[in-house]
């Protein structure tokens, strides 16, 4: 189940503002879609089993494009109902939703355009993106594409990232990393037993990003990996860039910084320039792919 520790209640007056938002859904044409999933919304419009409910969440995520890219992914059959939120960021909510072959995570990227003011740097300059509108609402879209690239990139090469399984428009539909539907701690919230060893494990992640996938993850810290049975998988993919992009090196020394200054926080003091020459030019295991969830 979600944290519930940062959810609070909305006030009477953000209910109201939020119906007048929403008057859209009554009529006949949206109306007649709404009615069609809005049973697999019970979680987060507060009607369902799960009481986590603030509205304002709704308010944020669930605008208009974002229920119709739902209600496409729904008829399709890939999705059955959105249940609770396990992850928010200044990009995006990531929700826990449940299919026909086991939980997903279902991550829906804000369509306002504060959002992603800065994020243009990540796509500027990525081959793989050039000449595309640049547009916000079409900025949203490419980012979503960008991160299911990233991610299938990186799986292919048997890296422990969720396997990417569909998107639509803002919403990307992932394997959920996690037990029993709570999600998989963040390494920043968890004590472990080798910090080293770990340590040793993501430089490895690090150099398998940059020299076989050919890609800068470009936030890659604590709070982007996930502690799952054990081992770290790696997350939010959206920002990596391909080693051809003009800051795809200051990306890389940035992510290798924040894993050398969470090993000094476990008390093992590891030189930048030295973990970069091993992310650089150390050798890399040729990992088979990891098989598909789906």
């Amino acid at each position: 189940m979600a944290n519930e520790e940062e959810w609070d209640l909305p006030d009477p007056d953000s209910i109201l503002r939020s119906e007048r938002k929403h008057e859209w859904i009554s009529e006949p044409k949206y109306k007649r879609m709404f009615d069609q999933i809005e049973n697999a919304l019970q979680g987060v419009m507060g009607k369902g089993k799960f009481e986590w409910v603030d509205r304002r969440v709704f308010d944020q995520v669930f605008d208009r494009s974002t229920l119709l890219a739902l209600h496409k992914l729904m008829e399709q059959g890939g999705i059955e109902t959105i249940d609770y939120p396990i992850a928010r960021g200044k990009e995006a909510h990531v929700f826990r939703a449940s299919s026909t072959n086991g939980p997903l995570a279902v991550k829906i990227f804000h369509t306002t355009n504060a959002v992603f003011k800065g994020l243009a740097k990540y796509i500027d300059g990525d081959p793989r993106f050039s000449g595309l509108s640049r547009r916000h609402r079409e900025l949203v879209n490419i980012w979503v594409r960008k991160e299911f690239r990233n991610l299938k990139r990186m799986r292919k090469s048997g890296l422990r990232v969720p396997e990417p399984i569909f998107s639509h428009k803002n919403v990307l539909v992932m394997e959920f990393i996690g037990e029993e539907g709570s999600p998989s701690p963040r390494l920043k919230d968890v004590e472990v037993d080798d910090p080293k060893s770990v340590f040793e494990d993501l430089l490895e992640i690090a150099a398998v990003i940059w020299q076989t996938c050919d890609l800068v993850h470009a936030d890659l810290s604590e709070y982007n990996i996930l502690w799952r049975e054990g081992v770290p998988w790696v997350i939010d993919a959206g920002q990596a860039v391909t080693t051809r992009h003009p800051s795809a090196k200051e990306f890389l020394v940035r992510d290798v910084t924040r894993l050398t200054d969470w090993i000094g926080r476990q008390g093992h003091k590891v030189e930048v320039a030295e973990s970069l020459v091993r992310v650089l030019d150390g050798p890399v295991p040729d990992l088979p792919a990891l098989p598909s969830v789906g």
